[in-house]
């Protein structure tokens, strides 16, 4: 049932419905979660929620960071503990940035926008998907108007398109209007099967489109995909699938901002990766989406460290849910984490209030386990700080 009022009616901003109201105070992620899904229509909650056929990876990612304990070490005076990091040369308040996310206005009228306002008060950064449902430019124009203390941090998430031309125009774009960087995703040369999407025969509403591009083809607004996902289909069609290091290099060679690659989970596609000049390394497993049964994103993450041997920053995403989990990923080797259903959930529920609530609960959080842990800055985290925990070596 879609409620009047939601993002998928194109009626004004969504809301939540009466009878869904929840008095309860939203302590953690999960709180936002399951208020999202009584809000949204079940096909878009299904889109959001899943992962790829039987989604054992989808488990492993949230499971990995209980494989893991904390060491804390005490009496170090923790009565001031700094979050902040320089992440591709932006400050920002917290390692924790908010990841790409397609078709951000079916949870919330304002979509993306919002998400982009949020991530400014909170003084971190956004990676936009290429398949946004509003444009590069509305979304750099939403975080840049937005009040609050943070910078203008925006990433473009991109898509290798078989039109080169059309993958560099948004690079160009994305250039023009002061975005910090391009994440060009490598591990889909053809989409995942995802069943909850084949069940649903998932596609965009009818007033919704892909706002990056024009034409319905390439807005993924045809309307008439079959019996399949129709997100499946869009991607047979549109994304080029021979896709090679050589791209990269390509890539590079057309703009001036930094390169990084989202992708990678093994250390010989890293090192190949810092061979081809890459500017960093975002270790994910696209949510568990793409290739069920591959591991999960933490339990990679320092093999790839490991292998990039300081020559680039590296990135994980997956799975991230606590303050916890995002000391266990700094420990681990990584720079900063990318965070993409807990977002989504909090748009779903509140809008920009929302994302901006969630966000602040992962900082406090965060900054909480640093100081008991016995962290007074990023500086301190270290490997020494986590232990493989036996207890749940099985899990």
């Amino acid at each position: 049932m879609i409620h009047p009022g939601s993002a998928l009616t194109g009626a004004g901003p969504a809301r939540t419905p009466f009878h869904c109201r929840m008095s309860a105070k939203r302590v953690c992620v999960s709180d936002f979660e399951a208020d999202a899904k009584k809000i949204l229509p079940k096909a878009v909650y299904d889109y959001y929620r899943s992962g790829a056929e039987e989604e054992a990876t989808l488990g492993e990612n949230v499971a990995a960071f209980r494989r893991w304990s904390l060491l804390p070490r005490v009496l170090r005076d923790v009565s001031s503990v700094d979050t902040s990091v320089r992440v591709l040369g932006r400050s920002l308040s917290m390692p924790v940035c908010a990841a790409a996310t397609a078709m951000q206005r079916m949870a919330h009228a304002d979509g993306e926008a919002a998400t982009a306002r949020a991530c400014k008060a909170a003084g971190t950064g956004m990676m936009l998907s290429s398949w946004a449902t509003s444009s590069v430019e509305e979304v750099m124009s939403a975080m840049s108007e937005a009040a609050g203390g943070g910078s203008n941090v925006l990433w473009l998430q991109l898509y290798i398109y078989k039109d080169r031309e059309l993958s560099l125009s948004l690079v160009r774009r994305a250039e023009e209007a002061g975005y910090a960087g391009i994440f060009v995703t490598v591990d889909t040369p053809y989409l995942g099967r995802r069943w909850d999407d084949m069940r649903n025969r998932f596609q965009l509403p009818p007033h919704l489109s892909m706002a990056n591009f024009s034409g319905a083809a390439l807005a993924f607004s045809e309307g008439n995909y079959g019996d399949d996902s129709g997100l499946a289909v869009y991607v047979s069609k549109a994304i080029d699938p021979s896709l090679s290091w050589e791209d990269i290099a390509w890539l590079k060679s057309n703009t001036h901002l930094p390169v990084l690659v989202k992708g990678i989970l093994n250390a010989e596609d890293a090192v190949q990766a810092v061979t081809h000049g890459v500017d960093g390394i975002l270790v994910s497993n696209h949510g568990a989406r793409q290739l069920d049964g591959v591991p999960a994103t933490l339990d990679v993450l320092e093999e790839v460290v490991s292998a990039v041997q300081g020559r680039c920053d590296v990135f994980v995403d997956g799975g991230v849910r606590r303050g916890t989990d995002v000391l266990k990923a700094l420990a681990l080797g990584a720079k900063a984490v990318f965070v993409g259903r807990p977002v989504l959930w909090g748009l779903a529920c509140q809008g920009e209030q929302g994302v901006r609530e969630v966000l602040e609960l992962l900082r406090e959080e965060l900054r909480l386990a640093m100081a008991l842990a016995g962290c007074r800055s990023l500086a301190e985290i270290s490997k020494s700080l986590v232990r493989r925990s036996q207890l749940n070596s099985k899990v």
